[in-house]
């Protein structure tokens, strides 16, 4: 379905739509360094300051709420070469008992060892090192290993699926746990104060905003790329976690995995175009 112009700088591609929704991205949109317009997705309702589900080009500036709280959230899924008629005697209610014992759901709920499985050490070494190299404080989450590995609440979920063919997926989604979200909530209130500070007037006080040049900007950019490392890596080993249980429930052996597709939804990156 084409887009409708929906109002200055912004284009809407949603064919079901609320009004609170538009006013967001209106407000959005009329921000001076939005370039070339904010873009409305099919998914897209109101969120904080702007519209989740909105895709918004910024030049020389990046607004912390805009990004949102779980900071690199995403989905996995890994496809298996099984299909429905493989597993048709597997006990789903014994997987999940599995599962639940080896991924901690829920909020506040993390991992009470780090070395369980010997896939997890690898992850936590890079995420550490990026940290160093990228000079990213992590004092205010002591236990972001731990986090490592965990699902959280909300709409995150894990689920064993079938497509099309029959075929057997595995599949979540997740973030960057409570380590993302006090990264996130930290740089909105800096750029709140940074907005009040020189006395900028916003249709929506989160959607305070950091300037590009700024020691505040680049210290948001390090510890967001940090943030969304993590929530790909929090992914990725929860979806290790699964598969072990899974194949092992199904007498088989890592190698049904044939494809896997880790991709963020809550992201944004400096790029350069043409």
């Amino acid at each position: 379905m084409p887009p409708t112009g929906a109002g200055t700088r912004l284009l809407n591609w949603a064919s079901a739509i609320e009004d609170a929704t538009l006013e967001q991205a209106r407000r959005t949109a009329a921000m001076p360094f939005i370039h070339p317009h904010v873009a409305l997705m099919p998914d897209a309702h109101p969120g904080m300051g702007s519209a989740v589900g909105t895709v918004i080009p910024t030049l020389r500036a990046v607004i912390p709420a805009a990004v949102g709280v779980d900071i690199g959230c995403g989905m996995i899924g890994v496809e298996t070469t099984l299909t429905h008629s493989d597993i048709t005697d597997l006990d789903l209610a014994q997987l999940r008992q599995d599962v639940e014992r080896v991924i901690p759901l829920s909020p506040g709920n993390y991992n009470g060892h780090l070395d369980r499985f010997e896939f997890t050490a690898a992850k936590i070494a890079e995420l550490e090192e990026l940290a160093e190299a990228s000079g990213v404080d992590l004092s205010h989450s002591p236990k972001w290993r731990q986090q490592l590995g965990s699902l959280g609440g909300g709409n995150h979920f894990i689920e064993l699926c079938l497509d099309e063919r029959d075929r057997v997926w595995l599949f979540l989604h997740s973030g960057s746990r409570g380590v993302g979200n006090k990264i996130a909530k930290k740089h909105i209130a800096i750029a709140q104060k940074m907005c009040e500070k020189w006395w900028i007037q916003l249709p929506d006080r989160d959607l305070a905003y950091l300037a590009q040049g700024t020691p505040e900007f680049d210290r948001y950019i390090a510890d967001l790329t940090w943030a969304q490392r993590f929530a790909y890596l929090n992914r990725a080993e929860m979806m290790d976690r699964f598969l072990h249980q899974f194949v092992q429930l199904a007498g088989t052996d890592a190698s049904v995995e044939s494809d896997r597709i880790n991709c963020h939804h809550n992201y944004t990156r400096p790029e350069k175009h043409a």
